[in-house]
């Protein structure tokens, strides 16, 4: 399964509204410094997972942390802002019955386009299949084609996400990663 995108046909009108657009194509978001990072746990207070799916993930490969990645017993993985945003749309994806198999292609799909445009991003899901969609009318095309049951706006997890962390702890990547008192003793006795 491979993320389908959407499409309008030629000339296919679509007279929405502004206010229409923002519910699912949310409008401005304010970019975030790419060197501040977040903790294990605070990434899965924001998404909304366990600590043991975070790891499974990052050990399968599915979202890795980009701040910082683990380095060994008692190092602390940094995930960034995007990747919590998308560890969201893992569970979202994953609460509405989607394989975990067809999110991978999602997310391999999610990561190829980047952030800048993310924001402007819907994804519809049949239950099979996932949809991309950047315009309402192609959302609309969908449910009136008898595809679409459920979609996700990544706009609107960016602010979900962002407003999450506004109160949870960040550090930033530079900063020496904290070790437990088993790698500290690990460290003075090898080094």
């Amino acid at each position: 399964m491979a993320v389908t995108r959407a499409s309008r046909p030629p000339g296919a009108g679509g007279g929405h509204s502004e206010g229409e657009q923002q519910l699912l194509f949310g409008g401005d978001v304010a970019p975030l410094p790419e060197d501040l990072g977040y903790r294990g746990p605070t990434a899965c207070a924001a998404a909304g997972i366990t600590y043991r799916q975070l790891d499974y993930w990052a050990r399968t490969g599915l979202v890795e942390p980009s701040i910082r990645p683990a380095s060994g017993s008692g190092s602390q993985r940094l995930y960034g802002f995007r990747d919590i945003l998308v560890l969201k749309v893992v569970k979202s994806l994953l609460d509405t019955g989607i394989s975990l198999q067809q999110i991978r292609q999602a997310v391999a799909h999610l990561r190829q386009r980047g952030s800048a445009d993310l924001a402007q991003v819907t994804l519809m899901s049949d239950g099979a299949s996932v949809y991309e969609c950047t315009s309402p009318d192609e959302v609309i095309d969908l449910l009136q084609g008898g595809q679409g049951v459920f979609g996700i706006a990544l706009g609107r997890v960016w602010q979900e996400v962002e407003g999450t962390l506004a109160d949870l702890p960040a550090e930033r990547a530079e900063e020496e990663p904290a070790r437990d008192e088993l790698a500290t003793r690990r460290v003075r006795r090898t080094g």
